[in-house]
């Protein structure tokens, strides 16, 4: 009998979009609870946060023991994979440069940053099990070495002609000159985004 069941958790919540995937997944009463991962989707498989707390003790941020209330009431929290580890008071400048280290792979591409402006809060999570999507990255600023612009893709043509490279010249992945997938993460192209990054940052769904 099939009528005592819900059909609320077999429909797709629009949080879902990009890590479900819509055509794949039933919904209504008549099904279990299946949901089907979307093709690009990943599954974090976590890293240590150690480093990364290290990292922000370098780049001046309080320690909890250390941290007076009184002194500075405005700094940011800061929380790694839940635990409150210390505060900062320059959050801007912090998530700009930890953004960078993530796209240029010097942190891993699974680590997630979520700044809360609202609660004076920025979460990093490098935990294991949490959905993520790939995306495009776009410029944020005019970049002076590249010459590329504000609101431009981080993508060039020449990452599409090492691309189209590997294909016209059947390169695999143990060669020394393939570029591939991962040549577009290394070169800060694309970033991994989890769910709850993805509610601090702005995606457009055109180029335009």
């Amino acid at each position: 009998d099939g009528d005592g069941e819900l059909a609320k958790p077999r429909q797709l919540h629009n949080t879902h979009w990009g890590l479900v995937c819509p055509a794949e997944t039933p919904e209504g009463q008549a099904c279990g609870l299946v949901k089907n991962l979307s093709l690009m989707c990943y599954v974090s498989v976590g890293s240590p946060a150690e480093p990364i707390k290290d990292f922000m003790v370098q780049r001046n941020m309080e320690v909890l023991e250390e941290y007076e209330p009184g002194a500075s009431p405005d700094a940011t929290k800061i929380f790694i994979n839940g635990t409150w580890v210390g505060v900062h008071t320059e959050p801007a400048h912090l998530v700009s440069l930890v953004q960078e280290l993530r796209r240029r792979c010097i942190i891993s591409h699974e680590v997630s940053l979520v700044r809360d402006i609202r609660d004076r809060e920025f979460k990093i999570f490098s935990d294991a099990g949490r959905v993520m999507r790939p995306l495009f990255v776009v410029n944020t600023t005019d970049n002076l070495e590249t010459g590329a612009e504000e609101g431009t893709l981080a993508l060039t043509k020449e990452h599409c002609r090492r691309l189209e490279d590997d294909a016209k010249f059947l390169r695999k992945k143990e060669d020394e000159d393939y570029f591939g997938w991962d040549g577009l993460q290394n070169s800060g192209v694309i970033e991994y985004l989890d769910a709850e990054e993805e509610e601090t940052a702005m995606i457009c769904m055109t180029p335009e």
